[in-house]
């Protein structure tokens, strides 16, 4: 496997991951809204509805909205990488390490939202981003 294909394996893994998510998320969000019998209301404001469901079943809703923002930033920096060569070894460690961290965020939000444990992760997840950014920036 090339190197390339080493670096954007992490990136794959991350874009896989969110599809997961984003089964679970409908997985437990159409049956609670069946369970709750909440009529869909587009005139509603947004967020209103889904607010009624429990908190359990919006975790997931909650996670998934997470991947689709602050990852966006590593699938970028990823492939500002490949595009630059930069793809040593420590690059897909890195990358691999932000989405390992990712997935554990996802974990810890969506089984049990300890909100503080999630910080943490999340701010440990960001020290690989910053640094395969500052990988980028010294690349150019």
């Amino acid at each position: 496997m090339s190197a390339l294909s080493q670096l954007l394996l992490p990136l794959i893994a991350l874009v896989l991951w969110s599809s997961v998510i984003w089964c679970w998320m409908y997985a437990t969000r159409i049956p609670a809204i069946r369970a709750s019998k909440i009529r869909l209301n587009p005139d509603a404001p947004a967020g209103e509805q889904m607010a009624q469901l429990p908190a359990k079943v919006r975790w997931k809703a909650d996670n998934y909205n997470h991947l689709m923002e602050q990852p966006t930033v590593f699938y970028a920096i990823v492939l500002t990488l490949g595009l630059l060569g930069a793809t040593g070894e420590h690059n897909i460690w890195l990358a691999w390490a932000y989405v390992v961290l990712r997935i554990i965020h996802s974990l810890v939000q969506s089984i049990g939202n300890n909100i503080l444990l999630r910080f943490m992760i999340f701010v440990l997840s960001n020290v690989p981003l910053i640094w395969l950014t500052i990988n980028a920036l010294l690349a150019l």
